[in-house]
Order: structure tokens, then C-alpha cells, then sequence
């Protein structure tokens, strides 16, 4: 009898739950998501489950229609802060990737709302896009800002930031390149430097142990401003490619 094999499902950094979405948001998933969606599927088609991808790589110039700098954001959140990137920077093309369907048809509507042609959008998991979509030293920045911290102990494995993570983002940037990170749990904010740190490609931009101030490139977040208020830190990590 041939031996029986299991399949163990990966560790996941995020949990797709999502509350109801406003028409608006409906609309523009029905409406742009042919326009600047990756994937003729749609965001209805996320399987979480898939371990290997037979897509082809990306063609992201094709995607954009021009030669330009190409960014990534995974976790866009509602969109709000790669909209603005987007408009205040005009010459880089943005890539953002987020599960969460609300926030995609938000950023969505916010596109077509402001007439904004450098971001394509895609809905599925970081992790999977990065390893099977993603060509290597094809991007000039990959941002990932304020993922889930995961707070309790027990749940830490569940971290998108870990030493298999930064060795993928290192692949998938160009030399020169920069990931930046950005969190408001300090705790996770030491164990990222920990990580980035113990990545031979990767060196520091604000100096061994040092956290960077934000660039004006990353806009502050409304969830980030409640927090200050309320005397929240935040941490930021910029760590380029060797």
C-alpha cells in the first residue's frame, strides 16, 4: 500500500473576516475592478488553501502600460493612505495587496474617484503573490505598514514579519531597494528589527538598533493619529537591500 500523505495547511498572518459592504463598495468591485484589478477572477476568487500557484509571473510593466519604478504595499488597509502615495507620486507605479474585499472596493472607488492610473490592485494572500507572481529584483520598495501585531503570545507564530518573510521580500526587491515597515506595538516593532537585522541582505538606514523617522512618503493613518492622541508610539524600520 503507498504511504499516506498530509497536507498541513500553512500558517496564515491574516484571518479573512470582513463586516458587510457598503453599496459603494459593491459597486466599485462590480464596476473597476476590471480596470485596475489583477486577475480576471475577481476578489471573490481568494482560496486561502491554494499551497502552490500555476499562474504565470506578472508582467507588471504590461500591467501598467509603462517603465516605472514599481512599488508594493501588502495590507492596504481601506486604501486611504496608497491613494495619497499615489497621487503625490505620479512617476511610481503601486502595486497594493489586501484580502479584506471592504477596503479593496474603497481604494477602488477612491481611484476612480481622484482619476489616479499608477495602482493596480490585487486580492489574495502577500505571502503566495510575493513566492508564485512576483519576479525577482523586480520592485523598489515593498511597504508594510501596520500589519497585525498578533498581540497575544500563543498567536506570535501568526506574524507576517519573520527570518522565511524577509529572505522572500529580499528576493523580490532590486539591489539599492528598501522595505519599510511600520507598527504601532512596540513589542513587535523589537522582534521586526530582530529579524532584519539577522538578514545578511538587508542594512539598517537609521543604524544598527535604530528605529527611522517617518519619510514624508508615508502619510499618517487616522487609526495612527487616534493613537498618538492617546499617547500610542509608533515605530518605523527602513532597511535596504544590500
Amino acid at each position: 500500500m503507498p504511504e499516506k500523505t498530509t497536507q498541513h495547511r500553512p500558517i496564515r498572518s491574516f484571518v479573512r473576516r470582513e463586516g458587510r459592504l457598503t453599496r459603494g463598495q459593491q459597486r466599485a468591485l462590480d464596476a473597476l475592478w476590471s480596470r485596475f484589478g489583477i486577475d480576471s477572477a475577481g476578489p471573490d476568487a481568494l482560496e486561502t488553501e491554494r499551497l502552490a500557484r500555476d499562474d504565470p509571473l506578472l508582467e507588471l510593466d504590461a500591467l501598467f502600460g509603462r517603465r516605472a519604478p514599481k512599488v508594493l504595499e501588502i495590507g492596504f488597509g481601506n486604501g486611504a493612505s496608497l491613494a495619497q502615495m499615489a497621487a503625490a507620486n505620479p512617476e511610481l507605479d503601486y502595486l497594493g495587496i489586501e484580502v479584506h474585499r471592504p477596503g479593496v472596493g474603497n481604494l477602488l472607488r477612491l481611484l476612480e474617484e481622484q482619476g489616479l492610473q499608477n495602482v493596480r490592485v490585487i486580492c489574495d494572500d502577500a505571502v503566495q503573490v510575493l513566492n508564485h507572481r512576483l519576479a525577482d529584483a523586480s520592485l523598489e520598495r515593498v511597504q508594510l505598514f501596520f500589519p497585525d501585531p498578533w498581540h497575544k503570545k500563543r498567536h506570535h507564530k501568526r506574524r507576517i514579519v519573520s527570518p522565511e518573510f524577509a529572505q522572500l521580500v529580499a528576493r523580490k526587491l532590486k539591489t539599492g531597494g528598501v522595505f519599510h515597515l511600520a507598527t504601532d506595538w512596540e513589542n513587535y516593532a523589537e522582534q521586526m528589527q530582530r529579524v532584519l537585522d539577522g538578514a545578511d541582505e538587508f542594512q539598517n538606514q537609521a543604524g544598527p538598533g535604530g528605529f527611522s523617522v517617518r519619510p514624508s512618503w508615508r502619510p499618517e493613518t487616522k487609526f495612527e493619529q487616534r493613537g498618538q492622541r492617546l499617547g500610542h508610539g509608533v515605530w518605523d524600520l527602513l532597511y535596504q537591500r544590500k
